[in-house]
């Protein structure tokens, strides 16, 4: 590493220390990125659909008027410094699995379109599922592709010599008030996108970490079109070629990163009920998500270590959530603009 000295150093790269770092270099600051490559974080195996709508009832999803744009907007410029494909509208058809869920999408339409329409499948789709009850389509939606959006980030900062590729311990850190040391480097602040694991950070684990386990299918579906998202009892979602991603679930008791039996057998289940096409399952994947029991973003620095920060706790709705917090933690940063009341760190008390 050629310089020792930083402005900032950001522990973790799933898509949370992606996009911050991104949003903190576009600023003209000097970051070191420190992450040890863990193969089974949830950013990687997560499926990437930035979806508008929520629940039986399909409403609004927090903030997503503002959190939509802003997350396209960055993806897209992305795409373009990168050079590689991160996102591509891919609507969701959402399949309606009873006739009173029919009746309630119907009623919800009639209420707020956003979002929502009914139009008509093409032959091909529609012949694909069993869907005696109907469908609505969710539009937009927008799919990440967060392998790639994750690999060339990593090799730009490479490239640009700003990546620790290692584990981080935090017996090698002394946080002063003037600066944060950690090995050969130095740096005016620290901020933690640890993911799940942020739950045994000792400056942070008193905020309520909920983590969950999710996991998915990776499926062969030779004639299904992949330019949308099929959503009933589970999400088929375009993975690569004609491999989708197929899930997902959550388990919040006795949790870990393995593959379970019992989730593959129910999947494989739901889409020998619903999907009409023969598949094939290619690979089982299983991560920790880093949710929280208010189902908010943790974002802001420490209010006992001034020099320290977190960016966490986006759950599910990382792809869509981390853009946009990532440009207000950056301003928080380096102007003191506030951060969202439902997302700043402050709204515990726990930590001073």
């Amino acid at each position: 590493m050629q310089q020792s000295h930083f402005d900032i150093i950001i522990v973790g790269q799933g898509i949370s220390g992606t996009v911050l770092s991104s949003a903190l270099m576009e600023q003209h600051q000097k970051v070191l990125v420190i992450d040890d490559g863990n193969k089974k974080a949830a950013s990687k195996i997560a499926s990437g659909v930035i979806n508008p709508v929520t629940g039986r009832r399909i409403v609004k999803t927090w903030q997503i008027d503002e959190v939509m744009p802003a997350a396209v907007r960055i993806y897209k410029a992305l795409e373009n410094k990168l050079n590689t494909k991160i996102i591509q509208q891919c609507n969701i058809v959402n399949f309606h699995a009873s006739e009173q869920m029919q009746k309630a999408f119907k009623e919800r339409i009639s209420e707020d379109p956003t979002y929502l329409s009914t139009q008509p499948l093409p032959n091909k789709i529609a012949a694909a599922f069993m869907a005696p009850f109907g469908h609505t389509v969710i539009d937009p939606c927008w799919l990440i592709q967060l392998e790639n959006l994750l690999h060339h980030w990593r090799q730009y900062l490479i490239e640009k010599n700003t990546l620790l590729q290692d584990v981080f311990d935090f017996k090698k850190l002394d946080v002063t008030a003037e600066k944060i040391i950690y090995e050969n480097y130095t740096a005016n602040k620290i901020i933690f996108c640890e993911g799940a694991i942020g739950q045994n950070n000792p400056y942070f684990k008193q905020l309520p970490f909920a983590p969950n386990k999710g996991e998915a299918l990776l499926v062969k579906i030779n004639d299904l079109d992949n330019q949308f998202i099929y959503k009933k009892a589970v999400s088929i979602v375009p993975w690569k070629d004609s491999i989708f991603w197929v899930g997902s679930n959550y388990e919040w008791d006795n949790y870990n990163d393995d593959p379970s039996p019992s989730f593959k057998e129910k999947t494989m289940a739901a889409l020998n009920e619903w999907l009409q096409l023969p598949y094939e399952v290619v690979d089982h994947i299983a991560a920790v998500r880093p949710a929280n029991t208010q189902r908010r973003p943790f974002v802001g620095m420490h209010p006992t270590f001034k020099n320290m920060g977190i960016f966490n706790g986006m759950g599910t709705k990382g792809c869509s959530l981390a853009p946009y917090f990532a440009e207000q933690m950056t301003e928080h940063i380096l102007h003191q603009t506030p951060i969202d009341n439902e997302a700043t760190i402050d709204r515990f008390h726990i930590l001073a």
